[in-house]
């Protein structure tokens, strides 16, 4: 009889250990979960809601890292992606890939021009983009969609892609 209780609890352990096994495994190279904090993205991805990440949308990522094993795809306009910028997990909406053009206006308030869409920037953002007429390769232009408190590209630059880690794949409604 105690034969037949050790089997089981080795059956129980090794069951217990695929699970772990399997769970880090999709957590560090398939899906993760992300709490949003901030407005950032609002009204697409609400301050405190959770979302998805697709972490093979582009390539494998190397787990503890901003690079990738293997690269199969890249950001799309309209894409909302995760990266890390300063130490932190960062959304935003990726607006313009490489090579497209840039468009930039002073006349009532500065603003950024992308494919028909019109972004606000205040002078210290004209100041610092105004000489980008296009984006330069390897690199995405990514912004919050609440443009008045989201802190982005138009603050820090373009995002080089292989620092993307993945795509949002759903959001909590």
């Amino acid at each position: 009889m105690k034969k037949k209780d050790s089997e089981q609890k080795n059956h129980y352990f090794l069951f217990v250990l695929i699970g772990v096994v399997t769970a880090v495994f999709l957590k560090f190279f398939v899906v993760d979960f992300l709490r949003v904090s901030g407005e950032s993205m609002e009204p697409a991805v609400h301050d405190g809601s959770y979302v998805a990440i697709f972490k093979l949308a582009y390539g494998i990522v190397k787990p503890f890292s901003d690079s990738y094993f293997v690269r199969w795809g890249e950001p799309a306009a309209g894409d909302i992606v995760y990266f890390w910028h300063d130490g932190k997990p960062v959304l935003k909406r990726v607006v313009a890939t490489e090579g497209e053009t840039l468009e930039f206006s002073s006349e009532s308030g500065y603003s950024l021009y992308v494919d028909g869409l019109r972004i606000p920037l205040t002078e210290q953002q004209f100041a610092r983009i105004k000489y980008d007429s296009v984006v330069p390769e390897g690199t995405v232009l990514a912004i919050g969609d609440n443009y008045s408190v989201s802190v982005d590209s138009r603050n820090y630059g373009f995002v080089k892609t292989q620092h993307i880690i993945g795509k949002v794949l759903c959001l909590e409604k």
